[in-house]
């Protein structure tokens, strides 16, 4: 047979495999993959020669993530006279799922390809390179891929994954929602677009579109994972559950699976079963940040300080400014006897003018412990101005010359230019600041970080509107945190205090786990007197973090005091007096509370003790 009427024959084939063109329609596009997988093993059995039989067995093994089989069917046609340069990219793909993409890329410049074949071809290369990290590369190759096979529906999944890497949220978007409009049924489309809402919108958002993913492909186990995580994150474990139970049929002994089970287990403060199930992931995942933090919380509730600490200290030094890792290390040192270790891994947080009041105050009992009274009670004064609201500015940077210099040499290069503009907001040169961001943005319109970075600028220099555009266009891109809660802060600095506690809300019901949305909206609650709503809000935070931050704590006490239920009002104020002792709102709080309950005594002994420090 002539090799291109040989090749034109075969892709067409291979549309009617993965169509499901073969008679009574199966359950899933799976279990139809497999049944097509045995019939063609059953016509190669009779046939060993059979080369487009073999080239679509291989296809069908890449479709189902069998990198080893494609190869061997590849190599098989090969074997019975297929020409080589019709099946390089078949080959170089299946190189590239057995994660060998230096052989990958090594088959496709080994010799020439047909031209059929080339966007193939480059679609292979943009995913090695992209897999790779060298984004360059990746974005030639797609270009030539696309210019190919222009109506590729997987291919164009392919390239929002590409631009989604690439930091360009809505080319992103754009590029998915294309993969949708060519084939409404692509599963793989339809999951990544619901990845692409949960960072978007919310969580709750992207659930309709997993659910259409799974409805187009309900066996496709990496799916029914993210489902998962994102069930476990709006707080429905059961339905989580039950999706990585489904996983796990599919892909069992997959490390993911046992590590949101580990989190589910976490969550449910069963850690001994966390670590048994984060064990089973043999190591795999072991350079994963999520699962050392994981593994570090865990060993450390379970009283393995020692273990614990290894695991901060590896994220650590992948992720140096990792602050929640350095609190659990700082902990786990100080609770091995460590303390001079405890305090040397909080000082990059403490030395920071936003330090948090937990590593404050875990600074000062160190402090204490070795004998430092006077940094003890700096620590304590710190922690106090944060329960009171206060806070001290950030300092002007010293390299202030070299990095104007640096960034007016090459002004759209971020990480030239963003340290120029945290250089020009601290130094007060905030018109400068908005220029430079300016045309960070205008250069970067689907890049979330070009939009915040000029929201913070504009913010600097009291430009509100600005701020409040940028936000909101940052927002529109990535609904988390980042561009919500400063947008509520914009809009509330701006005199909108009703639009900064919608921004506050709607970040609340599109991302239930957010712990500062729901710090925020208790806040919000109190000031409106709407003290159970406030108590349900804060006792979300308390459920995620536990009894270490004093003002949640206080707040907790203010609104079950307002509903009259003193009884509960009591331990929570006491919990936050032990945490700040020296605190004279608080011990004027509880001896209010005290003499509610006819300890006229203490409550006189507080009020004295609080008049002391006040002097």
């Amino acid at each position: 047979m002539e090799p291109r009427r040989f090749w034109t024959g075969a892709l067409l084939i291979g549309a009617m495999i993965l169509a499901g063109c073969d008679g009574a329609r199966p359950a899933t596009p799976r279990s139809a993959l497999e049944q097509r997988r045995t019939a063609l093993q059953d016509a190669i059995a009779d046939n060993p020669n059979a080369i487009a039989q073999r080239v679509q067995l291989a296809r069908v093994a890449i479709a189902l993530g069998d990198g080893v089989g494609a190869e061997a069917e590849v190599r098989g046609a090969i074997d019975a006279g297929a020409k080589v340069e019709a099946l390089r990219p078949l080959l170089a793909r299946a190189y590239a799922m057995q994660g060998e993409n230096a052989r990958a890329l090594e088959t496709l410049d080994s010799g020439p390809v047909i031209p059929e074949m080339a966007g193939e071809a480059a679609w292979v290369a943009g995913d090695v390179h992209l897999d790779d990290g060298n984004l360059g590369a990746a974005r030639e190759a797609y270009d030539r891929a696309v210019h190919e096979l222009p109506r590729s529906s997987a291919l164009w999944v392919d390239v929002a994954r590409f631009r989604n890497a690439n930091a360009d949220t809505l080319g992103a978007r754009d590029a998915v929602d294309y993969a949708i409009e060519l084939d409404k049924a692509n599963g793989r489309a339809l999951a990544f677009k619901a990845d692409l809402v949960r960072t978007q919108e919310g969580l709750g958002a992207s659930l309709g579109w997993y659910d259409q993913a799974l409805k187009a492909d309900p066996d496709n186990a990496d799916t029914l994972i993210e489902q998962a995580a994102t069930l476990g994150d709006v707080g429905r474990y059961r339905d989580m559950l039950s999706a990585l139970r489904h996983a796990a049929t599919l892909m069992p002994g997959n490390p993911r699976i046992y590590y949101l089970q580990a989190v589910l287990a976490a969550r449910a403060d069963n850690y001994p079963l966390a670590r048994s199930l984060l064990q089973r992931t043999r190591g795999e995942l072991d350079e994963e940040p999520a699962f050392m933090l994981l593994s570090a919380i865990v060993e450390l509730e379970l009283g393995g300080e020692a273990v614990a600490a290894t695991w901060a200290e590896r994220l650590l030094a992948d992720q140096p400014g990792n602050f929640t890792a350095r609190r659990i290390l700082a902990a786990a040192d100080w609770a091995d006897g460590d303390a001079d270790g405890a305090i040397m891994s909080l000082r990059p947080i403490i030395d920071r003018p936003d330090a948090d009041s937990w590593s404050l105050l875990l600074a000062a009992r160190v402090a204490a412990e070795l004998g430092r009274g006077g940094e003890s009670a700096n620590y304590l004064a710190r922690a106090a101005m944060l329960t009171r609201g206060e806070a001290t500015p950030f300092a002007a940077n010293d390299d202030y010359g070299l990095l104007t210099i640096a960034a007016d040499g090459d002004p759209l290069n971020p990480a030239k230019v963003i340290p120029a503009i945290s250089a020009d907001i601290s130094s007060g040169n905030g018109r400068r600041a908005i220029d430079r961001a300016t045309r960070l943005r205008d250069a970067n319109r689907g890049v979330v970080d070009a939009h915040i970075l000029l929201g913070d600028a504009a913010l600097s220099g009291g430009q509100y509107d600005l701020a409040i555009q940028s936000y909101r266009a940052a927002r529109d891109l990535d609904g988390g945190e980042r561009a919500a809660l400063r947008l509520a802060n914009a809009l509330f600095r701006a005199g909108d205090v009703a639009g900064s506690g919608a921004a506050i809300l709607a970040l609340r019901d599109s991302q239930p786990s957010s712990i500062a949305a729901d710090r925020l909206a208790g806040h919000l609650a109190m000031d409106i007197e709407h003290w159970d709503q406030a108590i349900a809000h804060f006792e979300r935070v308390r459920s995620r973090i536990g009894d270490r931050d004093v003002v949640i704590l206080r707040e907790l006490a203010r609104a079950w005091a307002a509903k009259g239920d003193v009884d509960r009002a009591l331990p929570l104020i006491d919990r936050a007096y032990r945490l700040q002792p020296l605190n004279a709102g608080i011990m004027n709080f509880y001896a209010d509370l005290l003499d509610k309950r006819g300890s006229a005594q203490a409550a006189a002994d507080l009020r004295d003790k609080a008049a002391q420090i006040g002097r």
